[in-house]
């Protein structure tokens, strides 16, 4: 099975339109600078398009500046034909000698119609005077005036284009952590049940790979959309405006390629999503091998992970060649389909020229046109791939914080001094029950007495640790009552509860750091020698001692530290936290019979003056407490100390002997 948490999230929403509407409306801290980006990209989208039309502007002004001015030459043949070679003419205040329109007519005579090259060889021989009437000539300040503006929208895009990156950027980190924030907050506030019914590594998948793909794709894909939106909207109504035939040839060669894109998007998506299953298994299969390495080995069993893992692997490459090569045809047809739209747009704009209905210029803005108009609709489908993405990302942050919180405790007004507690604690006719209508406590009543070092022993599952988790409040009690001095745990906050416990589980728990941080944590109070004098008492100090930098050694996840290192250094840190009670939760299962001799005694230490409350299945570690509570079926069976529980020779009794008897 893959670890949850492993992967992005690659499922459709359950909700894709309410997902983003409450995503959008959690966005509204940055209303304004998302409005102003979206503008900014719509503009620049905008400068886009019509960019193309000034462009066929400046095509039209330079091509018809770079050829001779056929209708004054037209008026010039027929002002000498006219005149019949009788006098000088003048023209646009150019005056044309007589002998000058003898030379003109005589060359007119030798130009074969048929002949293109004629033509270009009469102008190279005109007389000059006509030939400054028909030269070429550009209009420079049209062309200037023209450029600067086309100038001006190609910056102004750019610099928008970067505002509204730059603003995204800045909008999209600010709300993946304003979300890890909430999540962080959020955490302290759900209670223990929410933790026992949700994996580890679906929670940190909310955290890490969900607000990852929030973040990435509102930076890229919600602007990318408006923009693309008003490229393509934009491209068409300009086509038409500019030339309604060339638009229509235009959309109609495209159209079979958006259709095959379109088929290769739905035929690739299952490969997608079949790729990110397998690799989700394969890396969970990984994860599991690595983790258990040892096991494998000792019952021989790489042969059947080879193979299993063979198989995974063989899965993953044919649902990813698949998958890529589907995808890879795409940018080739795209290509293909774009160039054949220039082929059409040019052929059919050259027939418009040749028969005088549009310029060449109109060709050069529907070659632009052209990508304007197919580049969108590819990057539209992948952003709406994105956005589904984001919902169903946003799906999940979302539901983890709208999860039941625990029970506010504005209201609760009591407060007890850890320093002044007694140590007094009542269970009172307690039940609990995990499951609705499932009662696991039935019926638990005790008085403990201050300073008192208590037992709590049962089978697995009778409720020992249930009570523990009761008595910290994780969890609310069904019926009854818990007092500390009197005071009910109702009518105390938990931070208060907390503070007046300390804790050593069975689960070690060290984090990346210094053994100095480890052991204090929480406690900045603390010197070197006080922290020193815990590790000796319970006899990791020579480990300490042994170690480079000692105090200041960091310990790390690929640290080979055993586990009953790992739980002397927690013994010391609990040593070190003044509480008036103590809770041991198989606080010796991981450390050999030497060790737990010593750590007892320290235990001993540690309890003298505190209430403690031990949880053990090794009973021979418990026969020195002062009150033994038996449990089974979440109820109270057997009270005594370990001497009377043995002479009633009851159910403890059996527990107790069952640890030394010996199969023959």
């Amino acid at each position: 099975m893959p670890r949850p948490g492993r992967n992005q999230v690659k499922e459709k929403p359950k909700n894709f339109f309410g997902s983003i509407k409450r995503l959008l409306g959690s966005l509204s801290t940055w209303r304004n600078i998302i409005i102003f980006s979206l503008i900014l990209a719509a503009i620049s989208a905008i400068f886009s398009i019509v960019a193309p039309k000034l462009l066929s502007k400046l095509t039209d002004e330079i091509t018809l500046g770079i050829k001779p001015d056929t209708e004054v030459l037209t008026e010039v043949l027929y002002k000498i034909k006219e005149n019949n070679l009788q006098e000088d003419i003048v023209i646009n205040g150019t005056t044309i000698t007589v002998a000058d329109q003898a030379e003109y007519m005589k060359l007119v005579s030798t130009v074969n119609p048929e002949d293109s090259n004629s033509y270009i060889e009469l102008f190279d021989q005109l007389p000059s005077s006509i030939y400054e009437l028909v030269k070429p000539k550009m209009n420079i300040d049209n062309i200037k005036h023209i450029a600067i503006v086309l100038a001006i929208l190609y910056i102004l895009g750019s610099v928008f284009s970067y505002i509204e990156g730059y603003n995204m950027a800045t909008v999209s980190n600010n709300f993946a952590r304003t979300l890890r924030t909430n999540i962080s907050y959020k955490i302290n506030k759900l209670p223990l049940k929410f933790f026992d019914s949700h994996e580890t590594g679906d929670i940190l998948s909310r955290i890490t790979n969900d607000i990852d793909t929030i973040h990435m794709n509102l930076n890229q894909s919600l602007a990318n959309l408006i923009t693309n939106l008003t490229l393509f909207i934009g491209s068409i109504i300009m086509m038409f405006v500019t030339n309604w035939i060339m638009a229509l040839t235009a959309i109609l060669a495209s159209l079979f390629g958006f259709i095959f894109m379109f088929i290769i998007l739905s035929k690739s998506q299952k490969y997608f999503e079949q790729k990110q299953k397998i690799l989700g298994d394969l890396n969970g299969y990984i994860e599991e091998m690595y983790s258990g390495h040892t096991i494998v080995r000792t019952y021989n069993g790489i042969n059947s992970a080879k193979k299993e893992f063979d198989e995974l692997n063989k899965g993953l490459y044919k649902s990813n060649m698949m998958s890529q090569f589907l995808s890879g045809l795409m940018g080739p047809f795209m290509g293909f389909i774009g160039n054949f739209g220039y082929v059409c747009v040019c052929i059919v704009g050259a027939l418009l020229v040749f028969n005088g209905h549009t310029s060449f210029g109109t060709i050069v803005a529907f070659m632009v046109y052209i990508r304007l108009f197919t580049n969108p609709l590819s990057q539209i489908a992948q952003s709406m791939t994105s956005m589904q993405s984001t919902a169903a990302a946003s799906e999940r942050v979302f539901e983890f914080l709208d999860e039941e919180e625990m029970e506010s405790e504005t209201n609760v007004t009591k407060h007890l001094d850890k320093s002044k507690v007694k140590g007094e604690i009542v269970f009172d006719h307690v039940k609990f029950g995990y499951v609705p209508n499932k009662t696991i406590i039935k019926d638990f009543s005790a008085k403990i007495k201050p300073g008192q070092k208590v037992a709590i022993v049962g089978p697995t599952g009778a409720g020992k640790t249930t009570m523990v988790n009761l008595l910290m409040k994780f969890y609310n009690i069904n019926s009854g009552n818990i007092t500390i001095d009197g005071v009910s745990t109702n009518e105390l906050t938990r931070e208060n509860i907390h503070e007046l416990f300390c804790m050593v589980l069975q689960d070690t728990w060290l984090f990346e750091g210094t053994i100095r941080d480890n052991i204090k944590f929480n406690r900045i109070d603390l010197s070197d020698d006080e922290i020193m004098e815990a590790c000796k008492t319970v006899g990791v100090s020579h480990f300490i001692n042994a170690l480079p930098n000692k105090l200041d050694y960091e310990l790390k996840d690929s640290e080979s530290i055993s586990s009953g290192q790992k739980q002397l250094f927690t013994i010391a840190r609990g040593m070190l936290e003044d509480a008036p009670f103590l809770i041991l939760d198989e606080a010796t299962s991981n450390v050999d019979t030497r060790t737990e001799e010593l750590v007892q005694k320290a235990m001993d230490k540690l309890t003298v003056g505190r209430t403690s409350f031990i949880i053990a299945h090794r009973l021979s570690t418990i026969k020195n407490a002062d009150l033994i509570l038996v449990m089974k079926d979440g109820n109270i069976i057997e009270t005594g100390n370990h001497k009377e529980l043995m002479k009633k020779n009851g159910f403890y009794a059996d527990l107790y002997n069952s640890q030394f008897e010996k199969t023959i």
